[in-house]
């Protein structure tokens, strides 16, 4: 009877990825502690729950793409426009409120203040502005196809949600402090979307698959697609950080440096954790000898993991 009890316990449920959002602010919570008083914004509270939705539906897209393959999809497209368009309703709230922040810093307004006219000429004149409401408009756009496609029981091709959530990810970092150098756009928009597409398909999976067989196909695939998100993290993360920097002493002496640290940290301590999912997990995953809610227990140990590296990221962002 103990066992059993203590199995109704430690039961699993997708629920569990809401976890990921306090993982995340824990992230931002942590670079505040290591850099104060030089950062990171506010802003980057809001951040890191804007690109964790983003990740989410652009992962969703991801699935279709796995699974391509395979005769009989393992997940119907059907199954994924409803999460799509909650999610992307959520992402929207996200960005809109970032761009309000944004305006507010830049008008030296509080956002409760700020006028229809004076929020007009930030979308309208200023770089931030209008990087936010083109972020928002795509994030609109996926959240109405989503919701249209869900109601109408539509067979829509999924390529333009998933088009239109990695100009919405890639918006802000293509336009960074990196937009300044030789291809430091590009190297932003891989940064981003590298990011986006290691966290995204596993929060995905864990959302809807339930049968072991879901994870047998879709698991070596996705773990073959994240080592290569780690390896164009890593690349792309060293060059913007010596760029940032300019010098090993900075790792230490800047608040910027020492979120670097802390994030490399994260990003090591995450790698080890993959290598050795894909030593024990993955191999049992795929011949059949796991079952479903030990991998979905697995996946969310690693969502919520990744979402504090996550924090980290928003907020070194908006670190000076």
């Amino acid at each position: 009877m103990a066992s059993a009890g203590a199995r109704r316990r430690w039961q699993i449920s997708p629920r569990w990825l809401l976890f990921a959002a306090p993982a995340g602010l824990a992230g931002v919570g942590m670079a505040w502690l290591l850099a104060r008083p030089a950062g990171p914004d506010p802003s980057s509270l809001i951040r890191v729950l804007a690109v964790l939705l983003g990740s989410t539906v652009l992962g969703l897209t991801a699935l279709e793409w796995l699974q391509r393959s395979e005769p009989r999809p393992v997940v119907a497209r059907g199954q994924l426009w409803r999460p799509i368009a909650a999610l992307a309703g959520a992402w929207t709230l996200a960005e809109v409120a970032l761009v309000v922040a944004a305006a507010a810093e830049t008008t030296e307004t509080g956002a409760g203040a700020l006028s229809s006219t004076t929020f007009g000429r930030f979308l309208g004149d200023v770089n931030a502005g209008q990087i936010g409401g083109a972020t928002v408009a795509c994030t609109t756009a996926i959240a109405v196809i989503g919701a249209l496609a869900f109601r109408r029981g539509a067979d829509w091709p999924i390529t333009s949600v998933a088009v239109l959530a990695a100009v919405a990810l890639a918006a802000r970092p293509v336009t960074g402090h990196m937009s300044a150098q030789t291809l430091g756009s590009l190297f932003g928009a891989a940064h981003a979307l590298a990011a986006a597409l290691w966290l995204g398909p596993l929060v995905a999976m864990a959302l809807l698959l339930r049968a072991r067989g879901a994870w047998a196909t879709l698991l070596p695939r996705y773990s073959e697609l994240a080592w290569r998100c780690v390896a164009v993290l890593t690349v792309t993360g060293v060059i913007d950080a010596a760029v940032k920097l300019g010098g090993v002493g900075a790792l230490v002496d800047t608040g910027y440096g020492r979120i670097v640290l802390a994030k490399t940290a994260a990003l090591l301590a995450l790698g080890a954790l993959g290598w050795w999912w894909r030593r024990t997990w993955v191999p049992a995953a795929g011949a059949h000898r796991m079952q479903a809610e030990d991998s979905l227990r697995r996946a969310v140990l690693e969502v919520l993991a990744m979402a504090v590296a996550f924090g980290l990221a928003a907020a070194l962002a908006t670190t000076a």
